[in-house]
């Protein structure tokens, strides 16, 4: 079933005359692909393009991406202006993007830095993991803290320095705990969506034309009782 843009206001957790920012559900799309599936950029267009009774084309720019099973903060920019801004951002690290992750309770140490060197391999669509520099692999590198610990599972707060492909479901699965629901990375079993237990829980960022200080906060999926438990 095609999704309509009837309930992206409900998603939108800030927006102003140049940035929109949404909670990004698991299963959505941030832009096309060769799915053919709505997708987030092609939704909200048809929804401001409604909501402002613009009669011409919309204008809105993907500043960075996060994974289909994944849900949380995506940024996208209303101005030309602000898009090559925040790109110029992204690429010099200046966005500080915190994620949630559910993970597999093993014993680990409350906080920890991951660096590895990650290689994406295209014909499986996923990235492979290197201890030490290797040919053709980019750095990765991310700093997590033990959270909280639930019945089944325990919650992992990431800072992400580097923006890989796959980089957080990639290297927690090579220190042996994969995300929850995450299959393709080692998890035990799929979650009922199709999803996987990774949020994008924050983003703290200037913005990029009023210079005002962000800091944007995404609620975890209220429809997931282990996720709301995150949040007790």
């Amino acid at each position: 079933m095609r999704e309509s843009a009837n309930h992206i206001d409900q998603q939108i957790v800030f927006e102003d005359n140049h940035l929109l920012i949404i909670n990004k559900k698991a299963g959505q799309l941030v832009q096309g692909d060769k799915t053919g599936d709505a997708s987030l950029l092609d939704l909200i267009k048809d929804f401001i393009k409604k909501r402002d009774q613009k009669p011409g084309n919309v204008f809105l720019g993907l500043v960075h991406r996060i994974d289909r099973p994944t849900s949380g903060l995506v940024i996208y920019a209303k101005t030309s202006k602000a898009l090559s801004r925040l790109t110029q951002m992204v690429k010099n690290r200046e966005i500080k993007k915190t994620y949630w992750a559910l993970v597999a309770k093993e014993m680990i140490p409350q906080t920890q830095k991951l660096v590895h060197y990650l290689k994406k391999n295209e014909k499986n669509n996923k990235a492979i993991v290197f201890p030490k520099v290797t040919d053709g692999a980019k750095e990765a590198i991310l700093t997590y803290n033990l959270l909280k610990i639930l019945d089944n599972y325990q919650l992992l707060e990431i800072d992400l320095e580097t923006g890989r492909h796959h980089q957080i479901r990639a290297q927690l699965s090579k220190i042996g705990i994969p995300i929850k629901g995450d299959l393709k990375y080692g998890a035990a079993r799929s979650n009922p969506d199709g999803g996987i237990h990774l949020h994008a829980r924050k983003l703290e960022f200037t913005h990029p034309v009023t210079k005002e200080n962000l800091e944007i906060t995404a609620p975890v999926p209220q429809n997931d009782a282990v996720w709301k438990a995150c949040e007790c």
